[in-house]
């Protein structure tokens, strides 16, 4: 296959389900928002320190699940298609809960409002936690459009994954900064 095909060059392009739509289309919007956290995330997982593989791994399967997110929000809900999709489970949910709380309980006590940056994987953590929660404004955006009409439940479940996965991020990108040596900067008024 090659990479460039011209099939989108007026400005359509095609859900999973098949249907061609504008690539304006808040599901396409929401799609490139799951596309784009999941570059960063890649950027993170280069930039983690070499002792750190037990998050390492945490984020490749967040990565996947992006991948099962990305494909639920581009699939219209009645289409044939979706019944063969895989789902963003609660046991996903679980695990970046437990995960979360792993981290959180080795880091100081938070002071304040800690200014994004530090360690470069630290960096990399906050920027995906602001592109995590942009993406996560979309998702609500999808629900809060779907809800007058036969709301998906997979899109809660995903709104959820995206809430869970930016704590996870936030501290991730603490850890990080604590594992190096770096310094935290906590926000003065």
């Amino acid at each position: 296959m090659k990479a460039s095909r011209g099939a989108g060059d007026r400005g359509k392009t095609s859900l999973f389900s098949g249907e061609r739509v504008t690539k304006a289309h808040a599901l396409i919007e929401a799609c490139g928002e799951l596309d784009e956290l999941n570059s960063v995330l890649g950027g993170l997982v280069s930039a983690m320190p070499a002792d750190q593989t037990e998050i390492v791994r945490e984020l490749k399967e967040v990565q996947s699940a992006l991948f099962v997110a990305g494909a639920l929000l581009g699939t219209t809900p009645s289409s044939p298609s979706s019944a063969s999709l895989a789902e963003i489970a609660s046991d996903r949910v679980k695990a970046l809960e437990t995960a979360t709380d792993r981290i959180h309980a080795g880091l100081p006590k938070l002071t304040g409002f800690v200014i994004p940056g530090g360690h470069e994987s630290a960096s990399w953590a906050h920027l995906a936690r602001a592109v995590c929660r942009r993406a996560e404004r979309r998702a609500v955006a999808l629900a809060d459009a779907a809800a007058g009409s036969d709301p998906d439940p997979q899109l809660g479940r995903v709104v959820v994954y995206l809430n869970r996965l930016s704590d996870y991020l936030f501290c991730v990108a603490r850890h990080n900064n604590k594992v190096t040596g770096t310094a935290e900067e906590i926000w003065k008024k």
